[in-house]
């Protein structure tokens, strides 16, 4: 039997949780955006220089987060911000993400459980 991969991704801009539907098995990971490790990096006045680091540090985490969805053949991008649809954006731009189903769709802050409920609910409705 061929099963799909799929794959769940609750994000905002500073860190995203990654829920694998593994047959019945949930897997949970965790990529964070380098800027939640350089908050104490200091620009002084110098805002060109701090607008900069913050667009090389997303473009980093957006890219780290391609990696992972790049193995998947279903993906749901979700969460608070308008992180998802800056991502969904440059994937629909890179043709190696052609053959893969990604969705997005607005969610406030979840737990962990309810993130889980929530991307099973997707898959068990999309099939």
């Amino acid at each position: 039997m061929n099963t799909t991969k799929k794959l769940g991704v609750w994000m905002d801009h500073t860190i995203a949780h990654t829920i694998e539907l593994d047959n019945n098995a949930i897997i949970l990971n965790t990529i964070e955006s380098l800027s939640l490790q350089d908050e104490t990096q200091s620009f002084g006045k110098d805002e060109s220089l701090k607008h900069n680091t913050e667009q090389g540090q997303l473009s980093d985490f957006f890219k780290r987060i391609s990696v992972v969805i790049s193995d998947y053949s279903g993906v749901i991008l979700f969460g608070p911000t308008n992180a998802k649809t800056e991502l969904h954006n440059l994937l629909k731009q890179d043709n190696h993400f052609n053959n893969i189903k990604i969705d997005v769709e607005t969610k406030d802050n979840l737990t962990k459980n309810q993130m889980q409920a929530f991307v099973k609910e997707h898959f068990e409705k999309v099939g």
